[in-house]
């Protein structure tokens, strides 16, 4: 059988900051994803969460996540996929890098997979032009050291 995953981007590093596995292309799929950004992140209020039109994200109760967390939400205009380029891009790069030509034998071995590219690989090893040829996650430590030296300054 087929499964789904949906993942949560932080846009200014390129980070894949939550994400979910599911066999149901379902609402909990894309509130797990949610949830796990959350936490991770612990985002200030005001934060714009954008997406497709699917009905996860637009379900009464992925909504309602979305304003209680203070979240604002954005969707891609109907028919225009270049609206979520970003996350379009991310797939774009699984596929291809870790996807395509392999065969799992299970969904563990799947889940696995998708663990070490994203969590692994892309975010922490990954080198992204765009990022200076740095990593997701040594973007925002520099960045992060950069703001806190002119707080110190």
């Amino acid at each position: 059988g087929c499964l789904y995953l949906a993942v949560i981007l932080a846009l200014f590093s390129g980070r894949v900051v939550g994400w979910s596995m599911s066999q149901r292309l379902e609402r909990k799929l894309a509130l797990d994803a949610l949830k796990t950004a959350l936490k991770q992140r612990q985002p200030a209020r005001g934060l714009l969460h954008h997406s497709d039109r699917g009905s996860q994200y637009a379900s009464h109760a992925f909504q309602a996540k979305l304003a209680e967390y203070g979240m604002t939400c954005s969707m891609s205009r109907q028919g225009d996929c270049w609206d979520n380029a970003p996350t379009e891009s991310w797939f774009g790069s699984f596929k291809n890098e870790r996807v395509h030509g392999e065969r799992f034998e299970t969904h563990d071995e799947v889940k696995a997979m998708a663990f070490e590219y994203i969590e692994v690989f892309y975010n922490r090893k990954r080198l992204h032009s765009t990022l200076g040829y740095q990593s997701p996650v040594q973007f925002m430590e520099d960045w992060l050291n950069s703001q806190q030296q002119k707080l110190v300054a």
